[in-house]
């Protein structure tokens, strides 16, 4: 009977034991089913990632970024292959690591620890050491591994950006940061087009993480960007540079100054220059070194940090799209052609001024505070008479006065090219009263940018189109084919082709006898305004923004040109017609002859008709001197030989009717004289100071046959010692007219 009792607690047991144990398998076996399926399914995303990063190894190939080229294709940014530096701790030996530290830290010009932190990595593939070195250091590091035997150091190549012509066209071409990517300028505005697609290649590895050999690759290739065709002609934009920077300096200008050349016709940007500029080779260099001086004399490091960091951004700042301002007397040309068109005034219209009008409970002023009296349409335009244009705005009304407004661009964002275009502060017809209304005719109170007033302006003297200004022309692959015609079309219709004649004629006559004298050039029919606007939201009363804007020729204009400067405080004063007049006559006199546009000279005009020298090297001196007179010239002989031997200015420059050759008849060096001090002199007084001393003379400015005028500027200076024969450029001016 215990026999059997103890067999049944036996079988019993091991019942209990088995289902137990199938429990158990069956739990664990529950458990692997629920984990595979957590793997197979929930995170197989999460896990195939995790196998392919065992199993795979991937490199970014990058690719070539398209260049940049002005309107005659000259490089203004292009890319340099260049080489970056990297290290893949798993691929190297331990052993090996302080040697490699020491010799790429040498080479590299970085601290071994620093290196050596990396490579302590011992899991990782890649750790950047230095990007964008040039070849011979990167041969230099190719060269100490094959002698050392180092595995594990990368050497791949790059591509650094690189603009040939340093600080030239900054403002319009920005910069790129250290991944190539453009972080200004058209380098961001066309940032896609540019930068192209990236290659990859991926290798296979093996359970040990070794490379399986190319065999395993897969390539994806790279596909280099697109390059970019301009508008910007270079040697227009060197004019436009030289001068704005020249005359920024010599008036002493505290908030930089701005200049903008377009085809009228079709808003194609010629030249677009800020002053100053920066070298978008270093962009991070700050430019004005008593600025940077005092950023590193700040003890605080955020306070230091945050001041360097506002001074970068003021300098990289394109004041023609980013800023606004008030345009003061130039925004008449807007006010006029809109009176013209709307019907609310024509030539025959009349109007008076005392020196001030009363708009409600405010008193304007004319810039003339005696008063000009009677006037007539064109003669309050060439006068520049805020109280006549106070009566043009009331007699067209706040909303014809604002559909004018809005129809010449000036409520909307040209849609320039350009990153970072701010819109207008303005007025509507909803927010105007009548003194808003009085104030924004003649100029201020309403708030605009740079590029806004010139392509109004062009609107206003091309036949009535509003064109959008433009800096892109086409994108082009490698073998030059166009990809993209980036050319806008005409906006739409705003003045008449009959009002748009009748501005530039008036315009044409400010120039020749109004305030507008300063940009007079001879044999060009050019046409102008110029602008003095005060700065109402600065705490100082005499900051002033100095503008002018010209057009030429005015029987059928192809440019305008327009210069700002934002708060001079030099000799010279503050007015328009004074400081910038001068700079669009002188850019006027530089590029019309070179875009192609012939001279015509009236009557008053024949003494400054320009000619070409002529040889007269192997001529007798009487041969030379009867074959210069008759193209108007002198001639100067020097030595006592009978035949010319060489000459000064060489064939083909470009003299005055008048001007003197010098011709060598005996080898030796050129007979050199000093420039003479003409600053405040009258034209003739010129001509007599030159004459005397052998030298030849290039007139800019307000010379229309009279001496009412005096030079400003000169260039050579005085006492500067140059060949005879040496052209010397003056700058008139006619400081008898205010705005």
């Amino acid at each position: 009977m215990d026999r059997k009792r103890s067999n049944i607690n036996v079988t019993t047991e091991m019942k209990k034991r088995t289902i137990w144990l199938c429990t158990g398998a069956l739990l664990c076996f529950s458990i692997v089913i629920v984990h595979m399926f957590k793997i197979r399914i929930v995170d197989y995303e999460k896990y195939k990632t995790k196998a392919t990063d065992v199993q795979q190894r991937e490199t970014e190939l990058s690719p070539m970024r398209g260049s940049i080229y002005d309107a005659n294709g000259k490089i203004l940014a292009q890319s340099a292959t260049v080489w970056s530096i990297s290290v893949s701790p798993v691929d190297t030996k331990k052993e090996q690591h302080q040697l490699i530290a020491d010799g790429l830290g040498k080479i590299l010009e970085i601290e071994p620890d620093v290196i050596l932190k990396k490579l302590g990595k011992e899991k990782s593939y890649y750790q950047s050491i230095k990007m964008k070195v040039d070849k011979p250091i990167a041969d230099e590091v190719r060269l100490f591994c094959q002698e050392n035997e180092i595995k594990g150091v990368n050497i791949a190549e790059d591509y650094k950006r690189y603009y040939p012509y340093g600080d030239f066209a900054s403002t319009i071409l920005g910069f790129c940061g250290s991944d190539n990517q453009g972080l200004a300028g058209l380098e961001s505005y066309y940032d896609s087009e540019l930068t192209g697609e990236k290659g990859r290649i991926i290798s296979a590895k093996n359970g040990w993480g070794k490379d399986m050999g190319t065999d395993y690759d897969v390539i994806s290739e790279t596909k280099d960007g697109y390059g970019l065709v301009t508008t910007i002609d270079e040697t227009v934009q060197h004019y436009l540079e030289k001068q704005l920077k020249l005359n920024a300096e010599k008036h002493k200008v505290q908030e930089g100054a701005v200049g903008v050349v377009m085809n009228v016709k079709t808003g194609a940007i010629l030249g677009l220059a800020v002053y100053p500029a920066f070298d978008p080779n270093k962009p991070y260099e700050l430019v004005d070194e008593n600025l940077y001086n005092s950023i590193m004399a700040i003890v605080d490091e955020k306070e230091r940090n945050q001041a360097m960091s506002q001074a970068r951004q003021k300098q990289w700042r394109n004041k023609a799209v980013n800023d606004l301002y008030e345009p003061g007397s130039v925004f008449k040309i807007v006010t006029a052609s809109a009176a013209l068109d709307s019907g609310s005034a024509t030539l025959n219209s009349s109007y008076y001024c005392s020196g001030s009008v009363k708009v409600e409970n405010w008193t304007m002023k004319c810039a003339h505070l005696s008063g000009h009296g009677a006037e007539t349409f064109a003669q309050a335009l060439i006068n520049s008479c805020n109280p006549a244009f106070i009566k043009m705005g009331q007699d067209m009304g706040i909303d014809t006065f604002y559909n004018y407004f809005y129809g010449f661009g000036l409520a909307e964002k040209t849609g320039i090219d350009l990153p970072g275009e701010q819109n207008s502060i303005h007025y509507t017809n909803k927010t105007h009263n009548t003194v808003t209304l009085a104030s924004c005719s003649f100029g201020q109170s309403n708030k605009i940018t740079p590029i806004q007033m010139i392509t109004a302006v062009a609107t206003a003297v091309n036949g009535g189109n509003l064109v959008t200004p433009h800096i892109g022309s086409r994108l082009v692959d490698k073998d030059g084919n166009i990809v993209k015609d980036l050319t806008p079309a005409i906006r739409r219709q705003v003045v008449s082709e009959e009002t748009s004649r009748t501005v530039r004629n008036i315009l044409e006559k400010n120039v020749f006898e109004g305030n507008g004298k300063n940009a007079y050039v001879a044999g060009y029919r050019v046409g102008g305004k110029s602008g003095t606007s005060q700065k109402l939201d600065t705490p100082q009363k005499d900051d002033y923004i100095a503008s002018f804007v010209g057009v030429a020729p005015c029987d059928n204009p192809e440019i305008a040109v327009l210069i700002t400067f934002d708060d001079p405080r030099g000799e010279a004063g503050y007015y328009g017609g004074q400081l910038a007049g001068p700079v669009v006559g002188s850019l006027m006199g530089d590029i019309l002859p070179y875009l192609g546009v012939e001279p015509i000279y009236n009557a008053s005009e024949k003494s400054h008709a320009s000619v070409s020298v002529s040889s007269i090297t192997g001529y007798s001196i009487t041969d030379a001197t009867v074959k210069l007179q008759r193209a108007g010239l002198n001639v100067k002989v020097v030595g006592n030989g009978e035949n010319v031997i060489s000459q000064f200015p060489a064939v083909g420059t470009k003299v005055t009717v008048g001007s003197t050759v010098v011709a060598y008849t005996e080898s030796g060096e050129s007979a050199m004289v000093s420039v003479p001090n003409l600053i405040n002199k009258t034209p003739d007084a010129v001509r007599a100071a030159l004459n005397s001393q052998g030298l030849n003379i290039k007139e800019d400015g307000a010379y229309s046959g009279n001496n009412s005028v005096k030079v400003s500027s000169q260039s050579p200076n005085a006492g500067d010692k140059v060949p005879m024969g040496t052209t010397i450029t003056v700058t008139y001016s006619d400081t008898s007219f205010t705005e």
